[in-house]
């Protein structure tokens, strides 16, 4: 209910009474959106008009893309020291510096500028440019231990 507003506008028409409903709703789930569009034309038919969806990302959703992307990069740059490590003989111990060098983000947004109004887009077009890109790079370094002689001790 707290994603969902209704705005009533009743009128009086020669006997009768009409009345138009908006109902705005905010989905956080594309395919919650499509089979409730879905259900409302089904059940209303043509007395329901359903507007093409705006697209945007919240604050904390852009954040959390922030966070995933650093964290993804730190866990790829264990792998390949990881492997390096593997290389030589080595095992790769605890980080002992870790430090995001560069964040970059592009997407996200629809452009005012657009020649193309968002009525003539398709949907596809409008989640292309709604889509919101980070890239990130890391630097780590990993503390670096010799493999132990795995040989039994005989008494």
């Amino acid at each position: 209910e707290e994603n969902m507003t209704v705005t009533e506008d009743f009128s009086r028409v020669e006997n009768t009474y009409q009345m138009e409903a908006e109902v705005r709703i905010i989905f956080s789930d594309f395919g919650k959106m499509q089979n409730v569009c879905n259900l409302l034309i089904e059940k209303l038919g043509t007395s329901v008009t359903i507007n093409p969806p705006h697209f945007y990302h919240t604050p904390e959703a852009i954040d959390s893309l922030r966070r995933q992307v650093c964290v993804t990069a730190v866990g790829n740059t264990r792998r390949k020291a990881q492997e390096v490590c593997q290389l030589f003989g080595q095992a790769l111990g605890k980080p002992l510096l870790i430090k995001e060098e560069e964040t970059k983000e592009w997407g996200g947004h629809i452009d005012s500028h657009l020649s193309l109004s968002a009525d003539s887009q398709t949907l596809q077009e409008r989640i292309q440019i709604a889509t919101a890109y980070a890239s990130c790079r890391v630097f780590a370094v990993f503390e670096i231990k010799g493999k132990e002689n795995r040989r039994s001790k005989l008494p």
